[in-house]
């Protein structure tokens, strides 16, 4: 069974505009979630908590990116 849709290599291949989208797609993705629990129309409520990780997963590799990038300037200065 796969535990999640994206793994980090694959996230860390991806571009940020790419990233940017993913963001987006899985916040909808969480809000529909969560919309389906509270009116008791999700089935598998584990889905939520995979959501979450995966939209963690990808937002810690774009703050990683930032820092990296902060680095580098700060380094060239």
């Amino acid at each position: 069974m796969k535990r999640t849709e994206y793994s980090t290599k694959d996230l860390r291949e991806r571009s940020d505009d790419e990233l940017k989208g993913m963001v987006r797609t899985l916040r909808e993705d969480l809000f529909k979630l969560r919309l389906g629990r509270a009116t008791n129309q999700l089935e598998d409520v584990s889905k939520i908590k995979r959501a979450k990780r995966d939209l963690a997963r990808v937002l810690t590799i774009q703050q990683l990116r930032a820092e990296l990038l902060a680095r580098r300037r700060t380094l060239q200065a």
